[in-house]
């Protein structure tokens, strides 16, 4: 080999080798950004991937007395199990009907609080309705659960109470299950539409005062404003935030699921996640749960990244 090669390679090994320098004398530059950074790292690696390892029960007959390694590997059978049993489609169309349900009323609405809050003045009133719409997201799901039991009761409740007023007689609410979806729903509606115009309130804030003043000046209305200055601004956080929107449609918390569910609404109320808790922690159907929770979050992440893919192609605005 020549001495002109020779030179040619350790020229090239020195560029090729460049950039990663660069990049570890530029991390080592700003070592305090990563030290920050740090406990959001490790909090996800030690909670939500390492505990990723046990994911393999779901294919294995799992027995605690014989541990992971030692159980029997039996594939893709509770999958099939799953998918063959008699309440495959109700779990499915109980979590998608309330999931999608809660998306269609719960997401528009931050959106319209925050248009309304931002083109309302500041002073007394406003102070009053961000507080009044923020403050039941800080009340805990057990005492959400609790007032909506006591508030819906056939026989005490208040609600019941007033269209009795009516000449209407008591409704059994909790124990209907037509009526569940919609104070799942509504009751969450209630809770977090206040907290979610935080982010679109936020966005709007970055908006130009001197578009508003072009746009008067050129004779625009109030609503026209709105719906070409300030909508235009949000619709990159309003695709985000549908992205995770939708690609978490089949996460749907067990927790007040659980807390209002009866014998009588089960019907309605019977979702993946709290089948999952009930055949993993109370049946101690180990690998049956785990399979199940297994496919709930593969078709969340498939979603997720179908959506984010048109949401890519259509707006130009996606998480990654």
């Amino acid at each position: 080999m020549s001495s002109n090669t020779t030179t040619e390679i350790q020229q090239k090994v020195k560029l090729q080798s460049r950039p990663l320098t660069s990049k570890i004398r530029k991390a080592l530059q700003n070592w305090q950004l990563y030290v920050f950074v740090l406990p959001a790292f490790l909090y996800f690696l030690i909670f939500h991937y390492v505990p990723m390892y046990g994911v393999q029960i779901a294919f294995k007959n799992f027995i605690p007395t014989l541990g992971i390694w030692g159980s029997e590997w039996v594939g893709f059978e509770h999958f099939t199990r799953f998918f063959e049993s008699y309440y495959f489609w109700d779990l499915l169309k109980n979590t998608l009907g309330i999931s999608v349900y809660e998306l269609i009323v719960g997401f528009p609405l931050p959106i319209i609080l925050a248009l309304a809050l931002n083109e309302a003045k500041d002073g007394l009133y406003k102070r009053f309705v961000q507080t009044v719409t923020y403050a039941p997201h800080f009340i805990a799901v057990v005492v959400i659960s609790g007032m909506i039991i006591s508030f819906l009761s056939p026989t005490t409740g208040i609600i019941n109470h007033i269209i009795g007023l009516f000449g209407i007689g008591p409704i059994p609410f909790m124990e209907d299950p037509k009526w569940f979806k919609t104070i799942y729903v509504f009751s969450g509606v209630w809770q977090s539409t206040g907290w979610g115009t935080i982010i679109y309130l936020a966005a709007l804030a970055g908006v130009s005062p001197q578009h508003h003043e072009a746009a008067i000046v050129d004779g625009a209305t109030r609503l026209q404003r709105i719906w070409h200055i300030n909508i235009p601004a949000i619709l990159p956080t309003m695709v985000i935030l549908m992205i995770l929107n939708v690609g978490n449609i089949l996460a749907l918390g067990f927790e007040k699921i659980l807390l209002l569910q009866n014998p009588l609404n089960k019907e309605a109320s019977n979702v993946i996640a709290t089948f999952v808790y009930e055949s993993g922690l109370l049946n101690a159907q180990y690998s049956f749960s785990a399979a199940v929770g297994l496919f709930n979050s593969v078709i969340n992440a498939i979603l997720l990244i179908v959506v984010n893919k048109i949401a890519q192609k259509t707006s130009e605005t996606s998480l990654w």
